[in-house]
């Protein structure tokens, strides 16, 4: 692995106009693209402009096609399991709503999940009689492997899990997971929409059925870009909800067939300049190898988790063995929303990360709102400074 140096950043950072303008630590939220994304995409639109639509289209598909490759490499999968999609959650849900469930089966998932994942899992245990069942966490914070273990009988139908959260760095063990869910023959279906991009993803690592991602965190995409893979194993067992004359092949008038590889879960329509905007910062990041990225990520936001910890009256809330770029922390008696306000007035970019996003989570911890910083690999050291700068004020 190569360990990124100074001279590394500042290209990147030459690469970022962003950089110039304010100090972005909402890469959970939406990362800076480089310019080579945003040309991708304005290029491909200022030219369809010129000749049409369908004709940019056509004169493309080389490159078009490139971008199923290229995030195919990213996740250490092959072309054919890849769909790309406008978004993670319509990733997530393609996979999520072509399964079916009867009363009684029963949905795995983590304290950590996300609220539209959760949603969803409602909705249909409403729908269907399924039961969700959240999974308990260790003493570190992260999800209990032999917890979910016991929990495995003739009932389980899914096991999804999200693999970093909305309200922290925690980085969930997947992969040990994977291993279980493979053993046990259930689907698991994984929400990396927030390690995309910050961690080296392997798919067959992680044993996943399905992972769901986004272009627009840490991938440093466009958004409107999302992308999904699925496994051959799990392809043959489920049908899409919704089917259009690209996911399938209508070839009688009483007949169709669904497409036998990702195509299944997309439809035709697409913005194809963000498609290769999307395959742009994919490309960028394996450039620079997810190795690297993973370590200075890493790195980065250890050393502001122990800058902020050090702080009277800041609380950090980051819990598990493994962490990532994600650092959640709040004020003694500061609203969290003032906090990234005050910050915001300094140019630097924050989110606030709500309780209603967490439910399953919040009923164990007692959460406030939380300030949520994430670092990239192209934020810096004085970067953090400043952000602890304001917050030490603050406190």
């Amino acid at each position: 692995m190569t360990t990124l140096r100074e001279e590394d950043v500042e290209r990147f950072r030459r690469d970022t106009p962003g950089t110039g303008e304010v100090i972005h630590l909402n890469n959970a939220g939406s990362a800076l693209p480089p310019a080579q994304v945003t040309d991708a995409v304005l290029d491909y639109l200022r030219e369809e402009s010129r000749r049409g639509g369908y004709e940019t289209a056509a004169a493309h598909t080389d490159r078009i096609q490139g971008v199923y490759h290229s995030v195919a490499r990213f996740l250490g999968a092959e072309a054919g399991d890849i769909s790309v999609t406008d978004s993670a959650t319509r990733s997530w849900q393609a996979v999520f709503y072509a399964l079916r469930f009867s009363p009684g089966e029963k949905i795995l998932t983590c304290r950590s999940e996300y609220a539209s994942n959760a949603i969803a899992y409602l909705q249909i245990a409403r729908r269907t009689g399924a039961v969700v069942e959240v999974v308990g966490d260790d003493e570190s914070g992260q999800l209990d492997v032999a917890d979910l273990e016991r929990r495995l009988d003739g009932t389980v139908r899914l096991i999804a899990i999200t693999h970093v959260p909305t309200q922290g760095g925690l980085v969930n063990p997947a992969e040990e997971v994977g291993a279980i869910a493979e053993r046990a023959g259930i689907p698991f279906l994984l929400d990396a929409c927030q390690s995309a991009g910050q961690l080296d993803l392997d798919v067959r690592r992680l044993r996943c059925d399905a992972l769901s991602g986004t272009g627009r965190k840490y991938v440093r995409g466009p958004r409107g870009t999302g992308f999904l893979y699925t496994h051959p194993r799990l392809r043959e067992r489920i049908e899409p909800a919704m089917l259009d004359l690209h996911s399938a092949t209508w070839t009688a008038p009483d007949a169709y067939e669904v497409a036998p590889d990702g195509r299944r879960f997309e439809t035709w329509e697409r913005n194809h300049g963000l498609v290769l905007g999307l395959g742009a910062a994919v490309d960028y990041a394996l450039a620079i190898g997810l190795p690297a990225i993973e370590e200075r990520v890493t790195t980065l936001a250890a050393r502001l988790r122990a800058d902020l910890a050090r702080i009277p009256g800041v609380t950090v809330h980051d819990q598990g063995e493994r962490k990532c770029g994600i650092v959640t922390f709040s004020v003694a008696g500061a609203d969290a929303t003032d906090v990234r306000n005050r910050l915001s007035a300094s140019r630097i970019n924050t989110s606030v990360s709500h309780r209603t996003s967490y439910q399953y989570d919040q009923e164990v911890r007692h959460l406030p709102d939380m300030v949520r910083s994430s670092v990239h690999y192209y934020n810096t050291e004085d970067e953090l400074r400043a952000l602890v700068d304001v917050v030490e004020k603050l406190a």
